[in-house]
Order: structure tokens, then sequence, then C-alpha cells
């Protein structure tokens, strides 16, 4: 049987946990790619095609691994704008921040958050903690049809 890995778009602004992260992901081959956003900006700029991200045409991520506390756009305005706009918010979004606040836990899931998941402080759980969210949303989970297709694809220019 073949598995099909998809591709992950991590949007974090902490270099030790994105390199975490990515160790965790790669030591047990979870994606094809996984994709870098160091904040909000870059993140919903590589989920619209525009900015550095203008002339890209592979399709959306299976999934979202979303920081809430970063620079330029916080993560929970990425979230609102990821599921208020119908062609990306049927993209899963897996909130994974340190924030244990609960007015940021229960705003994610007013927003519509897929799975909210604390960071933990310890290496192994973290790596651990990462390994199951990326095996969940990137292997196990079916996605919607169309749900990752580029969103080029289906957009229609207006004059």
């Amino acid at each position: 049987m073949t598995v099909t890995l998809k591709r992950i778009l991590l949007v974090d602004d902490s270099p030790r946990d994105i390199e975490l992260a990515l160790d965790a992901l790669a030591q047990h081959n979870l994606a094809n790619e996984v994709l870098i956003a160091r904040d909000g900006a870059e993140a919903l700029d590589y989920l619209y095609c525009r900015g550095a991200f203008a002339g890209r045409t592979n399709g959306q991520p299976a999934v979202v691994l979303l920081d809430l506390k970063m620079p330029k756009v916080d993560g929970l305005e990425v979230l609102r704008q990821v599921k208020g706009d119908p062609q990306l918010k049927l993209i899963p979004v897996v909130v994974m921040t340190s924030s244990r606040e609960e007015q940021d836990l229960v705003k994610s899931y007013e927003l519509g958050v897929n799975a909210y998941v604390v960071k933990p402080l310890d290496f192994h759980e973290f790596t651990d903690a990462v390994k199951q969210v990326g095996a969940f949303w990137a292997l196990v989970n079916e996605a919607p049809p169309g749900s990752t297709r580029s969103l080029r694809a289906k957009t229609t220019r207006h004059p």
C-alpha cells in the first residue's frame, strides 16, 4: 500500500520550535514538504498566493500548524481570515501554542480551529506532540474533496 505524503504549512516565529517540529516530522516521514511561515502575514501571503508566493501553483497544504503569538499578524487573525474565507475554510488548522489562556482557547474554537494543542515544554513531549498531530492530519485524516487544490485554480478573475 502506497501512502501519499501531503504538504504541511508550519506557522511559527520561534526558530527553536520550528527546528524541533521539522525534526519530529522528518524523523517520522510525515510530509513531502513542510513549508515555513515565520509570521501570520507570510502565512496569509502563502495561502492567498500573493507577495513572495504570487507565482505559486501547487495546491493548498493538508494542514496548517499555527502558533498564536506572532509578529505582524497574530495567529487568531490568520485563523479568522482562513476560516472566514469560503475558498480556504476547509483547510484544517491546528493551533500549536504555548498559551494556556482560556480566552485564546475559546476564541480559537469560536473562529473554527480544528484542534488546539498546548506546546509541551519538555523536548521529547514536544516532538511527540508534533509527531502525533502531523500523523493524524497528514496521514490519517481524510480531507474534503478539492480542499487541497490550488486557490488560483478555483479563483475567477474579475475585470
